[in-house]
């Protein structure tokens, strides 16, 4: 079978395996396990901050993130499709009491304006003030989308003027930064916090690293206590997150151009079902409105085929590229996909 319904789908090698059982490990809580200390030091300087704090999943170190930056009862503002808001069990407001508000991109794509027109500081005691603004880079549901430099500079000059924080999403931060040449560290110094997820692309079993300035960080151990979230002997698992950071990163690219690679495929074969202009990272969404099939029904006459994709909607359909698919598994992929449409 191959997979495409995610990047999260990817399996600890042999050698990453070893390193997690080779690993030093101690009590987290009591900030005394070396592997988490050396990855939160590691992925920190990584992206350009003071400090970092590892976390189970990357849903948690949004919300550590988002609610170290935006009291109760004040406001996270983001684009309409974004993670934080919409796959994270309404975690922002069910634990924090985070209001929100959005904006939407049609295309998946990243302008400052269109944040910066929801801005809004509190007029009297019944208004919400924003306290923060997400932004998702890649842009998951928006297609893997990368949030443009010069947008991102925009925004952080325009949001520390009117003393708003920024909450960078960057669960897949490492492909935008494989696509662009653009260093992590200059994607990371546009955001107070970022979260960085080591459980896709860079193909660790578990985790996600939130960065931060010391005192930022130093609130959100409290945090991550209150949600359940502080860890023990859990070394075992940063050293998987060592180990992809060491050896993965690079074949993220590689990811990338068999996104492309689909894209291009699928578009020769029937049009309107994808602009490859738009594949930008490891993600494809493909409209099969103009299909006889609707979304479920295409996902089936894949998986008969042995190829496994995702259902965004009744006429969207998402495709995934990853480590773990190798390159003449993507040729079969195409053969395949191409076949159905």
């Amino acid at each position: 079978m191959i997979d495409l319904r995610s990047d999260t789908v990817t399996r600890p090698d042999a050698a990453m395996r070893q390193a997690m059982m080779d690993a030093d490990v101690g009590d987290d809580v009591y900030g005394e396990d070396p592997t988490i200390n050396a990855l939160e030091a590691r992925v920190a300087s990584l992206l350009g901050h003071e400090a970092g704090i590892f976390c189970p999943s990357g849903s948690m170190t949004n919300m550590l993130g988002v609610a170290a930056l935006v009291a109760p009862g004040w406001e996270l503002i983001a684009e309409s499709q974004a993670h934080v808001l919409r796959a994270e069990a309404g975690g922002h407001a069910a634990l924090a009491g985070v209001t929100s508000r959005t904006w939407v991109s049609p295309d998946g794509t990243f302008t400052a304006a269109d944040a910066l027109a929801l801005m809004s500081r509190p007029r009297g005691y019944h208004q919400v003030g924003t306290a923060a603004i997400a932004v998702e880079n890649t842009h998951n549901f928006g297609g893997g989308r990368i949030a443009d430099i010069d947008e991102l500079r925009t925004l952080r000059r325009e949001t520390a003027a009117a003393g708003v924080a920024v909450h960078m999403d960057g669960a897949r931060l490492l492909n935008a930064c494989a696509a662009t040449g653009i260093s992590a560290e200059e994607y990371g110094r546009q955001a107070d916090t970022v979260s960085l997820c080591l459980s896709k692309g860079l193909g660790a079993p578990v985790g996600s690293v939130l960065v931060g300035s010391a005192d930022v960080i130093e609130k959100t151990r409290l945090l991550r206590k209150r949600y359940g979230g502080a860890m023990r002997q859990a070394g075992i698992l940063a050293a998987a997150g060592l180990y992809a950071l060491d050896n993965h990163v690079a074949g993220l690219a590689d990811d990338n151009a068999h996104a492309r690679q689909l894209a291009d495929a699928l578009a020769a074969a029937r049009e309107g079902i994808v602009d490859p202009a738009t594949v930008e990272t490891n993600i494809v969404f493909l409209d099969v409105s103009h299909l006889p099939v609707d979304a479920e029904q295409f996902a089936a006459q894949a998986a008969e085929r042995s190829v496994r994709v995702s259902v965004m909607g009744e006429n969207s359909v998402r495709l995934v590229t990853h480590r773990d698919v190798s390159p003449e598994q993507i040729d079969t992929a195409a053969e395949v996909l191409t076949s159905l449409v």
